[in-house]
């Protein structure tokens, strides 16, 4: 259904403006003004009756001083209040129904310890009989509402952590494990890495084993596939929290996951024979999903070949394990990523190829066309396909909720209405709210919601601008200037949907991964042509594939990806900045409200959105960077020594660690630590405040020294019994040792221990530098206490002030924990 836009066109060659607010809006209702300019009535009276005159230029700033006069705070609530009405007729109280659930679920995940069911559905019945009482009163019944939708919000998290329920492992160990195999995923190192729901643990036999756990092999039988029973000696590891406070947490995602342990075989695991018809029908029908969607992904392999293979594999089924690190790392840098990851963007592609093709082949039948609504034919079979789509890419979160928006978009068209409204957005992010909950507090659906919302937001604004004015009907055009005059708008419009996009995720991009694409525009303009014929190329080829026939649209798509690659290798090297730092969780949530306000407001009450925009920009440097880091292990420590270098203690550091520390603390270079035996007289552990400030760290004997910038001494030790040698002189010192505890006993030294690291996670320290008898502060990422996502941190050895496990000379069968 279309709809005129709230300005009429004047006319009779006026183009129609299509407005996505009409679609929702209350009968026509006259312009609001804004009341920071003098109403009409007031302009006249002051004119003594007559039409005031046009002012010259020179008076223009006197009148604009008038009208500021005239500006009262009853005219201005009056205004208020007129916008407010406005605003609620065009249905902006249902656009507040995700934002509300969207609070409620980050509340839950923000509290600091757990609570029961009975508080949250006590607070859901309470809200709900006020909001009922409160029907004759319609501003207290509308907070009340919000009041009650924040609540639901709040206990569908609840709900889903309830559902979810992971056994996660707690400790460390190595185990004959059988269990059967839900996915097969080919790494870029050359392993495989095996998703497996756990059928039984053996030598030892665990008493609270995890029901499925993700492992990597370096080889597998060629029988093996998905549903396939084996068994092998693993090392089971329990997931890790986050690598610094305030950063992704990875037991988190595990929990809701469903994965209750990592780690790897010891050997090559084995297929145990059994009996397909044991296996339940469900697992039976995922099976058989997952081994359509590996050979798929051979063939594309095998057609392909090398890195334009496995993006190809990666767009077309979601496998993208095998994607080299390099290509990926160009990516991310040119702000292109988004493309390898299935989501609205693949989506749209495919529902957009399909309906055009079919609406195409229909118009070869005018008959038909003329009486049938094709429009709808079209739109079917494109549901159609993006669910199938959704299936063979391993319904993956982020195309299983592109999909549930495109749904609502395709349905639309069924029923006569526009596809493309906040309000279709609105109830797609309500059913992935009440769905997933977690993904709230993501960064997946952070930043599509935002940036689809900005999308929208943006095509309602300059479809009701346009709508309101006379347009001329275009001159006409020779074709080179026709072709020119579309080009320049395909290009304009792409720039603009890119500036767009970028300006409302960048906060959300910076805040969880410390990093920006400052070239992203121009990395989007040169690859998303070559992107949408890529797509094209890739529904082809699925049409294709059952026949045999897709070799020439594959061959095609993997020259467009190679050129692909090309471009994004060529502007990634030319990139000035990637890692830009912490910014603070403050300005994150000023944003995140001027973004609300500005995408959903339709009167001049978006203005309202300037303050909080300008608030989130003022407040993005108020954090303070980690003076050292410790990884929750306590193997690793790191600390800043300026001009760009990161010191650690290591000399193999973890890489993932060191390179989210090195976003995060603004730093190029790692400095590898320098090693001295006993025999070396170059390092004396006797004098080291002669250690000069910024000094990276040095070892000898399990004892590892580091000076700060700032002047404060870093001893990092091995064994509990050499702390007391940093006693003297160290400002921090980190024991790797699960049986160390305070050994100096002196409250201006900061002593952190392998078992507090353990219990609470990764710790960042902050030195006090205008006070040198001020002892550091200390901040971990899991302090408190722990939610059902860290509960087990508990049972580890290493919490329990254990020594590391020893396996016995002759195995038993006795359980463990």
């Amino acid at each position: 259904m279309t709809g005129r836009g709230r300005g009429s066109d004047r006319g009779e060659d006026a183009a129609i403006g299509v407005s996505e607010r009409s679609l929702f809006a209350a009968p026509a209702t006259i312009p609001l003004p804004s009341p920071l300019v003098a109403a009409p009535e007031t302009r006249s009276l002051q004119a003594g009756g007559q039409a005031p005159a046009p002012a010259p230029a020179a008076g223009r700033i006197a009148r604009v001083r008038r009208q500021i006069g005239l500006v009262s705070l009853p005219r201005l609530r009056h205004g208020v209040t007129r916008a407010a009405e406005l605003e609620l007729d065009r249905g902006i109280a249902f656009l507040l129904v995700p934002v509300c659930l969207a609070v409620g679920a980050i509340a839950y995940f923000s509290l600091a310890s757990e609570p029961d069911f009975a508080k949250p559905v006590a607070v859901v019945v309470l809200m709900a009989v006020c909001a009922f009482v409160s029907r004759s009163w319609p501003k207290t019944h509308l907070c009340l509402m919000a009041v009650l939708l924040c609540a639901l919000g709040l206990l569908a998290a609840k709900v889903e952590t309830w559902r979810a329920g992971t056994r996660m492992l707690g400790s460390e160990i190595s185990t004959q494990l059988t269990g059967r195999v839900v996915s097969i995923e080919e790494m870029e190192s050359g392993r495989i890495r095996l998703t497996m729901d756990v059928i039984s643990t053996a030598r030892p036999k665990l008493r609270y084993a995890p029901e499925r756990v993700r492992l990597s092999a370096r080889k597998i039988p060629p029988g093996m596939t998905a549903g396939s029973l084996i068994t092998g000696y693993a090392k089971l590891l329990p997931p890790t929290g986050p690598v610094r406070p305030d950063s992704y947490d990875f037991s988190f995602d595990s929990y809701f996951a469903g994965i209750g342990g990592s780690g790897f075989f010891l050997g090559n695991p084995t297929v145990v024979s059994a009996d397909d018809g044991e296996m339940p029908l469900s697992a039976r029908l995922f099976s058989g999903i997952e081994n359509a969607r590996e050979a798929i992904a051979d063939h594309i392999r095998g057609s392909v070949g090398g890195a334009e293979g496995e993006i190809a594999a990666a767009l077309i089924v979601g496998v993208r394990a095998g994607i080299p690190d390099e290509i990926n790392e160009a990516m991310r840098r040119t702000g292109i990523y988004h493309i390898i990851s299935i989501s609205g963007l693949h989506m749209a592609l495919v529902a957009g190829t399909i309906m055009g093709l079919l609406r195409g082949a229909f118009a070869l039948f005018p008959d038909f066309s003329a009486r049938r609504p094709v429009k709808k034919y079209a739109a079917a079979a494109a549901l159609f396909s993006i669910a199938a789509y959704l299936i063979i890419s391993g319904v993956v979160v982020a195309a299983e909720r592109s999909f549930i928006m495109l749904a609502v978009m395709l349905i639309a068209v069924f029923f006569d209405r526009a596809a493309l409204t906040m309000r279709n957005l609105g109830i797609s992010a309500i059913a992935v709210i009440l769905v997933s909950p977690h993904e709230v507090v993501g960064p997946s659906f952070q930043m599509s919601f935002a940036a689809t919302a900005a999308l929208v937001g943006a095509y309602a604004g300059w479809a009701d601008h346009r709508a309101g004015k006379t347009r001329p009907p275009p001159p006409k055009r020779s074709l080179p200037g026709f072709l020119t005059r579309k080009f320049l708008l395909a290009t304009g419009g792409l720039a603009m949907t890119s500036i767009i996009a970028g300006s409302a995720t960048a906060l959300f991009a910076i805040w969880h991964f410390q990093r920006v694409s400052p070239l992203s525009l121009f990395a989007n303009l040169a690859v998303m042509p070559i992107v949408s014929v890529v797509m094209f190329l890739a529904v082809a080829s699925a049409l294709l594939m059952p026949f045999g026939l897709d070799w020439p649209a594959l061959y095609l798509m993997g020259k467009g990806l190679t050129a692909m690659i090309a471009v994004s290798a060529w502007i990634s090297e030319r990139s000035p900045v990637d890692g830009v730092g912490l910014i603070s969780q403050q300005s994150v949530l000023l944003v995140t409200v001027a973004l609300v306000i500005a995408t959903m407001a339709t009167t001049w009450l978006r203005l309202a959105a300037l303050p909080f925009a300008l608030a989130g920009l003022l407040t993005v440097s108020h954090t303070r960077a980690p003076d050292v880091l410790i990884s929750e292990d306590a193997r690793l420590v790191a600390l800043p020594i300026g001009n760009g270098e990161l010191a650690v203690n290591r000399e193999r550091p973890n890489e993932f660690a060191t390179d989210n520390w090195k976003r995060a603390l603004i730093s190029e270079t790692i400095v590898k630590p320098e090693m001295f035996d006993t025999t070396d007289r170059q390092f004396d552990v006797a004098s080291p405040t002669d250690l000069p400030p910024g000094s990276p760290f040095y070892c000898r004997e399990g004892l590892c020294l580091a000076r700060h910038p700032s002047g404060a001494i870093i001893a990092y030790v091995e064994d509990r019994k050499t702390t007391w040698k940093a006693c003297a002189f160290a400002d921090l010192i980190i024991v790797n040792d699960a049986t160390a505890y305070d050994a100096c006993h002196n409250p201006l030294v900061l002593v952190v221990t392998k078992r507090q690291l353990a219990r609470k996670g990764s710790a960042a320290v902050f030195f006090n530098p205008q006070s040198a008898t001020t002892r550091a502060a200390i901040a971990f990422a899991v302090d408190g206490p722990y939610r059902p996502w860290h509960e087990q941190r508990k049972f580890s050895r290493e919490a329990r002030g254990l020594p590391p496990y020893k396996k016995p000379d002759k195995p038993d069968n006795k359980p463990v924990q």
